[in-house]
């Protein structure tokens, strides 16, 4: 009773395997080329990408970074982050919940129980998809029978809705952080749709509500208590490839406006300047993230996660930045509804207060604050 093993099957077709870290990036850019045919009209009408995460998650990219002892090919930090970047790139929203997805796969990286790992390894290598999230304080966790029972609503978080299983920190009764794996068709868990914000609008933000949910005892783990987890470099990593991607697609609009004004082309230097140097930073914390994994050490996950968010901010700034230009150098054009171009702004700008949020919410958020703060 209460083992992993009471789990519902999984009904979906099992995912492709992709072997090599040059197929993942393959495929990440062939998705991407069909990801951004409508992503404009996606996001002028909050048409959700349920299709498009579909075919990301058979493709095999969602199970990229599973172990190789879980029959994973563990793609190095750097490719998996320039592979988030091209996701989000062509939709800025699917490169986001791709990036909640890989976080939630490094932590489970972490937990202790081998029974678990197996499990929810084998559900992301068939095409699962996670998310995260946290309930709230006032949420109840108490005991019951051979696990717990939940009661309560969730912060918001993005991702929620396209997710097979969600993560969830709560307050367990002896009042220590644990992490809930919850499976999404749950009975008493309802995904509430209740993201109104102007940009990434179809990044499946939701708040999860739990009425009296039966959470079993295998699928509850202690919530990671180092502050410099590689989880949390990661999920900043990540983050910061989201933003590149903005920067990027923003650029590539920047550049077809500035074909039509041949007086622009010498203004856009400098951003092409500053998107090329935050891929380098990201590129180095990469390297660092992938040091910390192999040698687990005080010095290596400090430096990994210093680093991470240091590019993470930079990215956020030059993702803003590149939008700021389209609109200064492009003119009225940028209004235009058709074309548009104003959404690289609006989720450059509210990823930018997702993140500022998520790191409030850290316990090692501090750390991030100081840094925008200096």
């Amino acid at each position: 009773m209460g083992t992993v093993s009471q789990l519902r099957d999984n009904m979906r077709p099992p995912a492709h395997r992709i072997e090599t870290e040059e197929e993942a990036v393959s495929a990440a850019r062939e998705l991407a080329t069909a990801f951004r045919q409508q992503a404009s009209e996606r996001d002028i009408t909050r048409l959700m990408p349920n299709a498009e995460l579909d075919m990301l998650s058979q493709s095999g990219l969602t199970a990229i970074t599973v172990p190789p002892e879980y029959t994973g090919i563990d793609i190095s930090n750097i490719l998996l982050a320039e592979i988030v970047a091209i996701i989000a790139e062509s939709d800025a929203s699917i490169g986001n919940v791709l990036a909640s997805h890989f976080r939630v796969l490094e932590g489970l990286r972490s937990q202790p129980s081998e029974e678990l790992k197996i499990t929810l390894f084998t559900r992301a290598l068939d095409g699962d998809r996670f998310a995260a999230t946290r309930f709230a304080d006032q949420a109840s966790l108490v005991a019951e029978g051979s696990g717990f029972r939940l009661t309560g609503r969730s912060e918001q978080a993005a991702a929620i809705l396209f997710a097979d299983w969600i993560a969830a920190a709560a307050t367990d009764p002896d009042r220590h952080r644990a992490i809930l794996y919850l499976q999404h068709d749950s009975d008493e868990l309802q995904a509430v749709d209740d993201w109104d914000a102007f940009g990434l609008r179809t990044n499946g933000t939701a708040t999860l509500v739990a009425g009296k949910l039966h959470v079993n005892a295998g699928t509850v783990a202690a919530a990671l208590s180092d502050d410099y987890a590689t989880e949390k470099s990661l999920g900043l990593l990540l983050q910061a490839a989201v933003s590149l991607g903005i920067a990027r697609a923003a650029f590539a609009d920047l550049l077809v406006m500035a074909k039509a004004s041949h007086g622009l082309l010498g203004k856009i230097g400098e951003r092409a300047i500053r998107i090329e140097t935050a891929t380098g930073a990201l590129e180095q914390a990469g390297r660092k993230l992938d040091v910390a994994q192999v040698s687990p050490a005080e010095t290596a996950m400090t430096e990994a996660y210093f680093s991470a968010s240091s590019v993470c901010l930079a990215a956020t700034e030059v993702a803003l930045d590149t939008a700021n230009a389209l609109f200064e150098l492009a003119g009225s054009v940028t209004g235009s509804l058709v074309l548009n171009l104003d959404r690289h702004w609006r989720n450059a700008r509210i990823h930018d207060m997702a993140i500022l949020r998520a790191a409030l919410l850290d316990a090692a958020g501090a750390h991030v604050l100081k840094i925008r703060e200096s």
